[in-house]
């Protein structure tokens, strides 16, 4: 593992396992952590914490989409979208 993805699980790790300076950090859930942490960045606006995935499962299978309104998409940024890439 290359020592960015090392340090980004630590990151992730430590998020999970630390609060803030905060004390209801304890009591707020998972959604509610990642919208705070989102929207701690300088200049940061309220669209910034807008889901960008959307999860289903469907006969025990767990399919994750990237959301059709997902401002940043995977894939070249100069090709228009295509009727397969919004299924």
């Amino acid at each position: 593992m290359g020592s960015w993805k090392r340090a980004a699980v630590r990151i992730v790790r430590d998020m999970d396992t630390t609060g803030s300076d905060e004390s209801n950090v304890d009591d707020m859930t998972a959604d509610e952590k990642r919208r705070d942490q989102l929207l701690a960045a300088p200049g940061a606006v309220e669209s910034d914490a807008d889901p960008r995935i959307e999860v289903s499962e469907h006969d025990g299978v767990t399919r994750i989409d990237i959301a059709a309104d997902a401002p940043v998409r995977p894939g070249n940024p100069y090709d228009a979208p295509t009727e397969g890439d919004r299924s």
